[in-house]
């Protein structure tokens, strides 16, 4: 058995234990029965098949069936792509899809629901109190992360905006933007004008 698929199969026993569990996602999974989903990593050979069926997600490195779905991007941007964030991946062009975007925004609820609670999946191996401090400093780091972004992109703005003005303010564009506006009014008006002094 090719060494991806024996990675990819706890993947699948977690995907579907989830589904299993919850009935929007039953519900999902058998309306999307027949559907196959190829998902491919951006500038590599890895990519993966998930075929669902009435009950469950079967995942495969290689399939014969051709993808009613076919989703490509950063191995980053694919693994966001079970969160909200998934649909603005796909906005903005981190994820290329090809197929039909009804099946997509379906199989993407379906993969919502199935998505694993880490803390909940790592309680059974290290225990609840380790898990959840586990989990507590996961989201600290996600929250420095995001908080630091933010204010380097902050830092970023000020400096291209107020130090090196390469970057106008808002003000500055608000303000052009009024003053293009009021010439454009200015130029129409002055052209009614013309063409009434050329008629009279």
């Amino acid at each position: 058995m090719n060494p991806l698929e024996t990675a990819l199969r706890p993947v699948a026993n977690v995907l579907n234990r989830n589904i299993r569990a919850t009935t929007p996602a039953r519900e999902l999974c058998e309306k999307l029965a027949g559907t196959v989903v190829a998902v491919r990593v951006r500038d590599t050979a890895l990519a993966a098949w998930f075929l669902v069926h009435d009950d469950a997600l079967e995942l495969a490195t290689d399939s014969d069936q051709e993808p009613d779905v076919l989703i490509s991007g950063s191995l980053i941007t694919l693994a966001r792509m079970a969160g909200i964030s998934g649909v603005g991946a796909i906005r903005d062009g981190s994820l290329e899809l090809t197929g039909d975007p009804l099946l997509a925004q379906e199989f993407q609820q379906l993969l919502a629901y199935a998505k694993p609670d880490l803390e909940e999946e790592l309680s059974g191996v290290v225990g609840d109190v380790a898990a959840h401090r586990i989990g507590e400093i996961a989201r600290g780091v996600g929250n420095w992360s995001r908080d630091a972004r933010a204010t380097m992109g902050a830092n970023i703005r000020e400096y291209l905006q107020e130090e090196s003005r390469d970057v106008p303010s808002r003000y500055e564009v608000d303000r052009f933007t009024t003053n293009v506006n009021a010439l454009r009014d200015d130029v129409a008006r002055l052209e009614a004008r013309i063409k009434r002094l050329l008629h009279d």
